[in-house]
Order: structure tokens, then sequence, then C-alpha cells
């Protein structure tokens, strides 16, 4: 099956881009033994944007990296798509990471030498493959680059140098997109940029996104916010304002929610 294909498939209204059973990471043994993440099942829809929130150390960014196969995870299940992460080899899982996700992380991640256009097509040229022109020429209009393909990262601001790894992030047409606190190096203006290109991928492009993310603001642009606390889902909210995120987040402070089953839209 093509990546083309892939995508096609994850974004059938009523499937799953991604999904954890029981997803265990733990750190160190004995009394250094760190439970990060404690059996956590959820399931991300396929064309919903998904923001993940928690206090530090709540495992919100272990949860992200063990779901990309950025991370291995101690136990439980973690797919994409139809695809099993914890049974590939580490060639295979690199060429699904190539292939089928897309990332977006807080400190941009461009090579220096490159323009933003050959920053954008890397991962496609890395894996041997041609962009699809219409597309990459549609995504780079949405983030607004067109004027700036030959600019290299020292020559565009830290709004713009985003831009291009949102616009990398969905080059290839990935079934899923993982952004790790993509606006906390920029002012509110250029983030709110950014959250709106994730906002319209979404929405005009059917493209799944799940970010985490610390700030009530930056969630308020999500379909869906998924709260973690000591290594556990403890509740979500659908339709989020920054307002509602907050109070939810100043609740967790004072009296932590149990994680419990049944959570709506396949979190327990």
């Amino acid at each position: 099956m093509t990546t083309r294909q892939h995508a096609t498939q994850a974004r059938i209204p009523g499937a799953d881009a991604a999904r954890a059973e029981k997803l265990t990471k733990i750190y160190g043994d004995g009394e250094s033994r760190v439970v990060a993440l404690d059996a956590v099942s959820v399931a991300f829809p396929a064309g919903e944007f998904t923001a993940i929130m928690g206090p530090s150390g709540s495992g919100k960014s272990t949860l992200m990296h063990c779901m990309a196969g950025l991370d291995a995870a101690s136990g439980g299940s973690s797919r994409i798509g139809d695809v099993e992460l914890t049974t590939l080899s580490a060639r295979d899982l690199t060429r699904l990471r190539r292939d089928r996700i897309g990332f977006v992380f807080q400190a941009f991640n461009l090579l220096p030498t490159l323009t933003a256009l050959e920053n954008i097509t890397l991962p496609l040229d890395i894996a041997g493959r041609r962009p699809d022109q219409a597309w990459l020429d549609l995504v780079v209009g949405m983030v607004g680059l067109a004027g700036r393909l030959t600019h290299r990262p020292s020559q565009l601001s830290g709004g713009q140098q985003q831009r291009v790894a949102v616009a990398r992030a969905l080059a290839g047409r990935p079934e899923i997109v993982f952004a790790d606190e993509p606006t906390g190096n920029l002012d509110s203006r250029a983030g709110a940029e950014i959250l709106g290109f994730l906002r319209n991928s979404v929405r005009e492009f059917g493209q799944t996104v799940v970010m985490v993310t610390h700030d009530p603001g930056a969630a308020s642009f999500a379909d869906r916010v998924v709260f973690l606390a000591d290594g556990r889902i403890v509740d979500e909210l659908r339709e989020p304002t920054a307002h509602a995120v907050l109070n939810r987040m100043l609740a967790f402070s004072e009296s932590p929610l149990p994680a419990g089953p049944g959570l709506p839209g396949g979190a327990r």
C-alpha cells in the first residue's frame, strides 16, 4: 500500500490514525524507578486535532514520543493506522516515521545550509520520492511562504522558521502530524499563526494532528484536549476554550482526578 493510500485510509471517518493500548514507559529501576506512562489507552481519530496537556512530568511528551515511534515503550501496544510499532525492526520503524508521520518541534530543527524549500522537501528527498507539486504548492501557500522559499533559516524570523517546519511536516501527506510544543519559542502572534495553520490543515486537508502543549490558548485550537497526570489519562474536553482548559488544569492541580474507563473519544 502506498503512502497516499495509507493517508486516504487513515482519514476514513471513524478510523483511528493512532491508538495506544495499556502503553507503559518505565525509566530506571529500584529506588530510581520512574513510571512515566502507566498503562495508558487512548485513540486519536483521523481528521481531528487533539491537544495533550498536563503538569510538568505528567508524561505528555513521553506519550507522544512513544506513539510516534521516537521512543520505545516498556509495555503495551502502540499503532499508527493498522501497524503495530512495538513489533517493527529499527529499519522498518525509521521507514514508517519517514513515510507516514510528520513532526513539528519547538526548536524548528531546520538545516541551516539549506533553503526553506530544501528544508521542506528534505524528508521526501531522503526517501527518494518526488514531491507532489500541486500539493506542495497548496501547503506552501497555506503557510504563507511563497516569497521566502529561497531564504535560509538565518534569514527567517522564528515564526517563519516554524512555518517551514509545519510545511515540511505536511509536504509528504502523512497520516498524522505530531507537534511537541510547536509555539514554545514564538511570540503570541507568531504562535497563533502556526496554530491556525495546523487547524486549517485539519479542517481543509483532513489532516490528523496531535499536539503537546502547556498553553490553554494553544489547546483551544484543538477539537479535543486529553489531560494527563502522573502518567495516566485523567480527563478530556471536547470543543475546548482557553478558559475551560485553564479551569480544568487548575482543578487538577488542586485535586487530580482518578483515571477511569469509558472516557469519550477513545481515551480511558
